[in-house]
């Protein structure tokens, strides 16, 4: 009869879940998997191609979603939002210096993640060069930043607010319907979920 109720009990774990230790191994599987084989584990290739080309990388949403269009995004546009050549001409201007020193920023960034990267794979950093390189990627990162950001500070005065009000538009930024202005770059799946877009 024990026989039975243990043959019964093993039968019964295994239909429930299988292994246990398989079950709570893949309960903590990480949100990482797969960034370790990355050569700069805090970057990925898109990262460092966007640092390497002096793109935004996202330093410039606090000017971006708040009205200040990008100098890269307004020559895209230009034909749509109907700029001048004076300002066609001041904001190509505008988007070289920015490109030209966001570009050195970017590539001494990249360097950094990939000193602190090295230390750790290498087992050679202490807590005093942690901080050392800590501050050195802070200081980088806030330039980096501000290059993006006060670029978009100068845009405004160089366009009409109509022109703001249609590069927004086109940037599918301020819509009373999301529905039907998915910004570009978005997948339309998903942007439709994500507002209950029917």
């Amino acid at each position: 009869m024990k026989k039975t109720f243990f043959i019964f009990g093993c039968v019964f774990t295994l239909l429930a879940g299988g292994n246990p230790t398989a079950n709570s191994t893949q309960h903590y599987s990480s949100s990482y998997k797969g960034q370790e084989y990355r050569e700069i584990k805090s970057l990925s290739n898109e990262d460092i191609d966007e640092l390497q080309k002096g793109k935004g990388w996202g330093l410039a949403k606090a000017a971006e979603l708040n009205g200040m269009p990008g100098p890269l995004h307004l020559l895209e546009m230009k034909e749509e939002i109907k700029l001048s050549e004076v300002q066609v001409s001041q904001i190509e201007q505008l988007y070289e210096k920015m490109k030209k020193e966001a570009i050195p920023l970017g590539l001494e960034l990249i360097i950094l993640e990939k000193k602190l990267n090295e230390a750790f794979a290498d087992r050679t950093i202490d807590e005093k060069g942690l901080k050392s390189l800590l501050e050195q990627v802070a200081n980088t990162y806030m330039a980096l930043r501000y290059v993006h950001l006060s670029a978009h500070l100068k845009t405004p005065s160089i366009l009409t607010p109509s022109q703001i009000e249609t590069y927004n538009k086109l940037r599918g930024y301020f819509s009373d319907d999301p529905c039907k202005n998915i910004p570009k770059g978005h997948d339309p799946e998903l942007w439709k979920k994500h507002h209950d877009c029917p």
